[in-house]
């Protein structure tokens, strides 16, 4: 089967039959193909509903969970949204088919290279890349930036990172994984004039979130 095929039958069988509401979110996953930010040798998995290796400890995560995560934060096409683990860069591709910006932190830096070469490639023009602490968010980033009407983190974190919060628009919302190194919760954070709702979405695991604000690297 075509990766074409792949991704149409992808979308039908594990985002749509799901719950995943969003045109928007769908009509994205139906136009980036996954299979080029999947390692080569693996690529004939690149539609399988998991997680893959991309090297360097880290995967590319599971579609319904990307897609889950994206449809939570209801990203709108005038929204500046922060990625906090750009990894292999197929979240900040679909991110930057729906968002006015995507501001994207990796703190390996061959990850993030090797993301921004393909990401250039593609010819996304409203993508800015850091490399740094992705639980300081995007402190001394350039163009400078200081909130954000959306961030997602593609990792987990024991506890909320307080700059992340800090940099999150009031109104504005974030999706976070939470819980310990093995399993956590997928957290919502609505940031209201009366402080933050957080709203819990359910288990999931993903690699730790390394950081000042995160976990130690070991």
């Amino acid at each position: 089967m075509k990766f074409e095929d792949q991704r149409k039958a992808m979308v039908k069988c594990h985002l749509l039959a799901r719950g995943v509401a969003s045109k928007k979110v769908i009509e994205a996953f139906l136009k980036v193909p996954r299979e080029l930010f999947v390692p080569r040798q693996i690529r004939h998995l690149s539609y399988n509903d998991s997680p893959l290796s991309i090297g360097e400890g880290q995967t590319i995560s599971q579609p319904y969970i990307v897609a889950l995560m994206m449809d939570l934060i209801d990203i709108q096409s005038s929204d500046k949204i922060l990625e906090i683990g750009t990894g292999s860069g197929y979240q900040t591709a679909l991110l930057a088919e729906i968002a006015k910006e995507v501001y994207t932190v990796e703190r390996i830096p061959v990850l993030l290279n090797r993301a921004k070469n393909l990401l250039n490639e593609m010819e996304y023009e409203n993508i800015f890349y850091k490399i740094g602490d992705g639980t300081k968010g995007w402190e001394n980033g350039i163009p400078t930036c200081l909130e954000f009407n959306k961030i997602i983190v593609a990792a987990a974190a024991p506890d909320i990172p307080e700059s992340l919060i800090n940099q999150l628009a009031m109104d504005g919302k974030m999706v976070i994984p939470t819980g310990n190194r093995a399993f956590q919760n997928l957290i919502v954070i609505d940031k209201t004039s009366e402080g933050t709702i957080h709203t819990n979405h359910g288990g999931c695991a993903f690699v730790p979130l390394i950081g000042e604000e995160g976990w130690y690297d070991s």
